[in-house]
């Protein structure tokens, strides 16, 4: 084992990872996430795949022992309701409560709608390059890979009803079984009492409401599949699952899970929980209520490695997910990037950089962020990255474009965020009488000033003219000029914005609100 001080989360998760293969004595570590394929890929999907994936790739730079990231779909559950967001709906909904696997596919695609739904899945995680082995439960359902597993829930059916049913309610509790038969005759999933178990042949014996007769079916090969807690727990043990992460909703879940795999015989992975996303109200995001921010939105506004970010920092803490994070999580990738790279091996390990996607070359500017292409393009209506090109140019000599393509990649989401969600909601306010007189201040300031000032040095007096006029508090003095001049309520550092818009057109910016 390497030995790293890095106090990062995924190295604190590897180091207790290569506790546990150390005394287990394996040969490799297996990681697993976890995909319901009733809907498509969502943003909660990519951050648990590449929240797991940061820990391996902590785990690699500790631990010669070779890992594996399974991306499991449970595509054999049956299907409750038809998804409002599919075509062909009354053909979906002639097929409910069969398992995914057996139900046309609603697109004209693929054989099944689990196909469709798992194809997209694979496509989506490749798309982000991440390293994982997909694994369908139909089929390891159906080849037997679980028979195993199957058997050991079987032989300790009346311990893991102990489990479970005290914490079902008094109507579920009368038809509950680990064991959900395969009807053979319309293939739907059946919850249904199990009557007997035939523990000779493996079978279990029940009354099939869809036929009205006493029926059997074997445990093997497909003809069952378990309850959905029941099979977390085997798929731990037939898959030797060491790492697993999982939502704060499903916190009970894992518990319940853990104990029926201590029943059969395992030890439960070890487990991260992560708090929820929540919408701009703070209501958590719900993929069936669509509150929340898909992942192709938010690269339509800023990089990817932005949104990893995102996803990197304070997992087990809930945060907001919505458009108006992204500015500040640009600058924040933006700050620590740069770091990074002045930065030593040590230094880099103690950087969220370290675990984000970097194989983009990083050349950026001095003094320059997001929220200053969004500040220039408001006050120069910006529809293209082109104009406020010019701004860059006057500001920074001699430079060339083609040296800084992240600037013209920050430019064009910067202007997408502008007229996507700045312009509609910009609302300018006139000056008060202080502020007037403030801003004709600023304006002489302004015109006495050299072209070539610092732009601390305009920072400076436009503090001094706020401390003259006796502002009770500062941040009202620069949020007039904010709401005024910018028409928002925040802004950027005013000395760095005025020497980037130029001195003369932020005078006749001024001129313009006063008149």
């Amino acid at each position: 084992m390497n030995e790293i001080n890095s106090k990062q989360w995924p190295f604190i998760e590897a180091k207790k990872l290569i506790k546990r293969i150390d005394e287990s004595k394996k040969k490799e570590c297996i990681f697993q996430t976890g995909y319901g394929p009733s809907g498509l890929p969502h943003i909660g999907t990519f951050g648990e795949v590449l929240r797991t994936s940061m820990v391996i790739k902590a785990f690699k730079e500790m631990s010669d022992i070779p890992t594996k990231l399974y991306v499991f779909s449970d595509d054999m559950d049956g299907l409750r309701k038809v998804p409002l967001n599919i075509p062909n709906q009354p053909l979906i909904s002639e097929h409910l409560e069969k398992p995914l696997s057996s139900i046309p596919d609603p697109f004209e695609i693929y054989s099944s709608f689990a196909e469709h739904n798992n194809q997209k899945l694979i496509d989506f995680l490749e798309k982000f390059s991440f390293n994982f082995e997909f694994k369908s439960s139909t089929k390891h359902y159906k080849a037997g890979d679980f028979n195993s597993g199957l058997e050991s829930i079987f032989d300790n059916y009346e311990k893991i009803l102990n489990v479970m049913l005290p914490t079902l309610g008094n109507e579920r509790k009368k038809t509950y079984s680990p064991f959900l038969p395969i009807c053979k005759t319309t293939g739907k999933v059946l919850q249904v009492k199990i009557e007997n178990l035939d523990k000779k042949n493996k079978k279990i014996e029940f009354f099939n409401p869809l036929t009205c007769k006493n029926e059997s079916s074997s445990i093997f090969d497909g003809e069952c599949k378990l309850q959905w807690k029941v099979d977390w727990a085997m798929r731990w043990k037939v898959l030797n699952v060491d790492y697993e992460m999982n939502g704060k909703d499903l916190i009970e879940s894992f518990v319940l899970s853990s104990k029926i795999n201590r029943i059969i015989g395992s030890k439960p992975p070890n487990n991260f929980t992560y708090e929820l996303f929540l919408d701009e109200k703070g209501e958590k995001i719900s993929k069936s209520v669509g509150n929340g921010i898909t992942v192709d939105d938010w690269l339509k506004f800023s990089p990817q490695e932005s949104l990893e970010l995102f996803m990197f920092q304070n997992p087990t803490r809930a945060k907001k997910l919505y458009f108006d994070i992204i500015p500040k999580m640009t600058d924040d990738y933006l700050r620590l990037r740069k770091d990074y790279e002045k930065q030593n091996n040590e230094e880099k390990l103690q950087n969220p950089i370290w675990f984000l996607k970097k194989d983009n070359e990083f050349k950026f500017l001095e003094n320059f962020s997001f929220n200053m292409i969004l500040n220039l393009a408001n006050v120069c209506n910006a529809e293209s990255s082109e104009i406020l090109w010019g701004f860059i140019e006057n500001y920074y000599n001699n430079i060339k474009r083609d040296d800084f393509p992240m600037i013209q990649e920050l430019l064009n989401y910067g202007v997408e965020y502008y007229n996507k969600f700045v312009l509609p909601n910009k609302k300018y306010r006139k000056p008060n009488e202080l502020e007037t007189v403030g801003f004709k201040k600023i304006i002489e300031e302004l015109r006495n000033i050299d072209e070539d000032c610092e732009s601390e040095d305009i920072q400076t007096k436009i503090y001094k003219i706020g401390m003259d006029l006796k502002f009770e508090n500062l941040r009202d003095w620069f949020s007039a000029f904010y709401q005024v001049v910018l028409g928002q309520d925040q802004g950027p550092r005013l000395g760095s914005f005025i020497k980037l818009y130029g001195i003369k057109k932020t005078i006749n910016l001024l001129e313009q609100r006063l008149n």
